[in-house]
């Protein structure tokens, strides 16, 4: 199972709306992707985590592709979008 490990760049962490964003992006991929194990499909479930900026999270699932695109959005500052 790919995985790759980031660093989260949104200044809130993973919250209301990068968690959403990250969640709606992981649901058209049509391939199951886990953040430190949970859903990224599921913005609730992304927000349990409390991962805050600078935090080290797991992306994990069944195609490099969707782990990769995943990975690049917690990455990336969210908030700004």
């Amino acid at each position: 199972m790919p995985s790759k490990s980031v660093v989260v760049g949104s200044a809130v962490g993973l919250h209301a709306r990068p968690a959403a964003l990250i969640a709606e992006k992981a649901g058209e991929l049509g391939s199951e992707v886990t953040i430190n194990g949970v859903d990224a499909s599921s913005s609730l479930m992304i927000m349990t985590l409390g991962a805050g900026n600078g935090d080290t999270v797991e992306v994990a699932g069944e195609d490099q592709a969707a782990v990769d695109a995943i990975a690049a959005m917690v990455e990336q500052d969210l908030d700004a979008v």
